[in-house]
Parts: structure tokens; sequence; C-alpha cells
């Protein structure tokens, strides 16, 4: 059976491999040998070709491919009213140790929203597909998470409940401009409750000072305020993955800690899931999903060029499919392909291939889109 709304049977996370020219248009920029609006004019055309890459393929939603932003998180949250960004002592830490461009953000003053250059990036992606333009935003959580208290101002924000209230607000604000400028399908990138279910990173939250169990409470609600007003036709999915840099990781272990809440709690359509790897665990989790939301397999991994075989895939669908109902089903990778303009160690080709063997496998379970 297809799905008119999203998410479709077959679709995407979100970013893609920044072409070649993009890339050095990027370079050039940081060296201030082209102005931002001559970027601006090489962004617009390799999204232009992305969008209709996407479209020839056969998916039915399409992204920008993330391709005005160096990073998945920092570029919107830094553009919050009350944050700035600065160049910190480390990145963030990946397995096998690398780390990131040394970027933070600190909470400076009042949280507020007042506009965002984002709201632009999602009117010039809908106005050049026929596709479901799709908006990846980073969730709210994310600002808490990865610098706790320490990245925010104790003048401004004494009590961190002010600071949970505020934050919401102006997701509340954001969800709503995207909504007036046409947005119907908004993700929010939501990694820390999947982290939450790593007892390395909850020991790492107890050491600054965070409680890791009431933490998955505190972003439910964060969660539930932001999306509290969307239109009736706007679809809010979620995205959960442990990790995604240059085909590294961070966090392990399956989603039982946070299953029940996350599917029941949680007042999203949908859900993005990694289960590429063990790290992801079982299926089982999917029990507590109820029958009015959909999950989409992240089966096909983002971080190795390897195609996965139809046959695993198939099989893989019919496990998950012992504890949901299939029509609950879809599939996508487990991540994006790029959630940093670094990308993923992996080809274009092979992007494409990966994305093409879902849409494949898609008109072989359900007959297609």
């Amino acid at each position: 059976m297809t799905r008119n709304a999203p998410p479709f049977r077959a679709d995407h996370v979100g970013s893609l491999l920044r072409p070649a020219s993009l890339k050095e248009a990027r370079v050039r920029r940081e060296r201030a040998e082209i102005s931002s609006a001559e970027l601006c004019l090489v962004e617009d055309e390799a999204i232009q070709q992305v969008i209709a890459k996407q479209a020839a393929i056969g998916l039915r939603s399409a992204t920008d491919g993330e391709f005005r932003r160096a990073m998945w998180h920092f570029d919107f949250l830094g553009q919050l009213d009350g944050v700035e960004s600065f160049h910190s002592e480390h990145g963030i830490a990946f397995k096998g140790g690398i780390e990131t461009h040394r970027t933070g953000l600190r909470v400076i003053a009042k949280l507020g929203y007042s506009a965002h250059p984002m709201v632009q990036h999602f009117r010039f992606l809908n106005s050049h597909t026929q596709a479901r333009a799709k908006m990846t935003i980073p969730s709210p959580s994310v600002l808490h998470f990865r610098g706790g208290r320490s990245a925010i101002s104790h003048d401004i924000y004494p009590q961190m409940e002010q600071f949970y209230h505020d934050l919401a607000l102006a997701y509340k604000d954001a969800v709503g401009d995207f909504a007036r400028a046409g947005c119907r399908y908004l993700q929010l990138d939501e990694v820390n409750l999947a982290y939450l279910c790593d007892e390395e990173q909850r020991q790492g939250l107890r050491e600054r000072g965070d409680d890791p169990d009431r933490l998955p409470g505190i972003y439910r609600d964060m969660i539930n305020t932001a999306i509290s007003d969307r239109p009736d036709d706007m679809t809010i999915t979620m995205h959960l993955c442990r990790g995604n840099f240059r085909s590294s990781w961070i966090a392990q272990g399956g989603y039982e800690p946070v299953a029940e809440m996350l599917f029941n709690e949680i007042d999203v359509d949908g859900y993005f899931m990694e289960f590429d790897t063990e790290r992801a665990s079982g299926f089982e989790p999917l029990r507590f999903v109820p029958k009015n939301k959909t999950v989409v397999l992240g089966l096909v991994t983002s971080k190795v060029g390897a195609l996965e075989s139809t046959e695993e895939l198939l099989r893989r669908i019919d496990d998950a499919a012992k504890y949901i109902d299939l029509q609950q089903l879809c599939l996508s990778p487990q991540c994006g392909f790029a959630s940093t303009e670094e990308g993923n160690i992996l080809s274009e080709d092979q992007q494409w291939a990966k994305l093409a063997r879902i849409v494949e496998v898609v008109d072989k379970v359900w007959g297609g889109e």
C-alpha cells in the first residue's frame, strides 16, 4: 500500500554529500575570495541539481541536502536569539579519535526567536521542487545536551526550568514561521534520546551534574511545546541516531530505555530510526509504537559505501514487522550522508545507489510509491 503523506515509504533523513563545486566555493568564501552572494549562487545551483537527482531516483520528498550548512545543528541553533557561536577548546569527540571543528555554542542572553535564514532556505527548496519539500532542524534538546549548564549563563538563567521554558517557546515560534512559509514536512533531529540509552553517555552527564533519568521527560516536554501549534496538515517527524561525522559515531545501545515514552508521549507523527548495526540492538522496542504513528526503518547505512542486498533488507523488514504492523513501516538510510560539510566516507555514486536500492525494495514490499 502506498503512502500519500510523509514520511513516504521510500524516504531519506536529509543531508547529502556536498559536490566538489560547493566545497570549493565554501573554501573560497572563507578566504574572502568570493562574496556571500557569489557563494549563494553556487549553493542555489547545487541545490537545484540535487533536487532533480532525488526526483530521478524516485523519491517523493526532497531536501536541499543541507547544502547551506556547515553542521546539522550549530547553523540553526546559532541563529536563535540569545545564542552565540564561539571557538571552543575541543570539538565533538567521535569514536576512532576524530573530532569536529572546535566550535561551540553558549547562551548569553534571553532565548527567543525573531527570524531565521533557514526559513528562506526552505522557501527556495519549496519553489524548486514538485515533491514534498522537507526541512530538517535540530531538536531543542541539542542546545542543552551538548554544553549543559556550563554553556548557559547563570545570570540570565539562574534556574534551568526557565531556560527549558524559553527554549521551547523559541522553537514554537520557529515551527510557526516554517509553517507560514508553507512547510508541511518538518523533521527534528533528536540524537540525544538515543544517547541516553548509552551508559557511557549517561555517566558523563552525571559527572557534569545532570540527571540522565530526568532528561527524557524534560526533552519530551520541550518538543511537545515546540510543536503544539502546528497546522493540522503539517507532518513532524523525529530522527534518532547515535552520531554521524566522517563515518564515525558516538553512542550505542538499544532504544528500550526510552521507547515507551518516545513513542507514546512525544507528539510527533513518525520516527526515522537508526537500525543499520548492532549498536541499535533489536526491533523489540517497536512494540510500543501506537497505531497512528509511522516508523521509518534506517536499515541502509550512510557510513560506508558497500551496498546492502535486496534480500537482506527484505529479511530485516520482515523481522521488524514481528513487532509493528508492516503498513506502519517505511525505509530510509540510518542517517544523513553528510551531517557536516565534510561528509561520510563514500562516493556520491554510492550514495545514490543506496537511495535507489531503497526505492527498489519499497516497490517489492509495498508496491512502490
